[in-house]
C-alpha cells in the first residue's frame, strides 16, 4: 500500500442518500433530486398558495442548487413541465411576485439579448424564516404531549397528587 493510499478514507453513501435510494430506488434517484423544506409544504395554506402556484414554486426550486447563483428556468420549460402555457406560468410567478414570495430579474446574455429571468426566492426563505417559531412551538407542543401521553400509558403511573389551594 503505497502513502497516497493509506490516507484515503473510504466514504460510506451518507445515511439520508442511502435512505432515499432505498425508499424511491437507486436508479430514480441518479435523475436528481431537490432539497425544499417540509416548512413549505406544511405552510401552503399559510402562505395563500393555491397548488399549482405551489407547482410554480417547486420547479423553481427544482432549479436552485447553489444559494448564490438563482435559478433561471425559461418559462417555456417551466410551462412544458407543469403542463401549462407560458402566459399561465407567466401569470402565477406575477401572483408570486405580487406576494412577495418571488422576485423576477432580468437577465440578459453577452450579445446584449434577453434570456430567461432569473428567480430571485429570497422573499420565499424569509417568509418560512418568520414562520418556522410558530411551526415549532407547535412540533414541541406536540412532541412533549407524546411524551406526557406515553408516561401515562405505562403499567403502574401514579399521577402526581395537585396541591391544595388553602381557601
Amino acid at each position: 500500500m503505497s502513502t497516497t493510499e493509506a490516507k484515503v478514507i473510504q466514504l460510506r453513501p451518507a445515511k439520508a442518500a442511502k435512505a432515499s435510494e432505498e425508499k424511491w430506488g437507486a436508479a430514480v434517484m441518479k435523475l436528481g433530486f431537490c432539497m425544499v423544506p417540509s416548512l413549505l409544504l406544511r405552510a401552503q395554506r399559510r402562505l395563500s398558495l393555491n397548488p399549482t402556484q405551489l407547482a410554480v414554486l417547486l420547479q423553481l426550486c427544482d432549479h436552485w442548487w447553489d444559494e448564490k447563483r438563482k435559478p433561471f428556468p425559461s418559462k417555456e420549460r417551466l410551462s412544458q413541465r407543469l403542463g401549462l402555457s407560458a402566459r399561465q406560468v407567466q401569470r402565477h410567478i406575477a401572483d408570486l411576485e405580487k406576494m412577495k414570495l418571488v422576485k423576477r430579474v432580468d437577465r440578459f446574455g453577452a450579445h446584449g439579448g434577453k434570456l430567461s429571468n432569473t428567480y430571485d426566492l429570497s422573499g420565499l426563505v424569509e417568509r418560512l424564516k418568520a414562520l418556522e417559531p410558530e411551526f415549532r412551538q407547535v412540533e414541541n407542543e406536540i412532541a412533549e404531549a407524546t411524551a406526557k401521553r406515553e408516561v401515562v400509558a405505562k403499567p403502574g403511573f401514579k399521577p402526581k397528587p395537585k396541591p391544595s389551594v388553602p381557601g
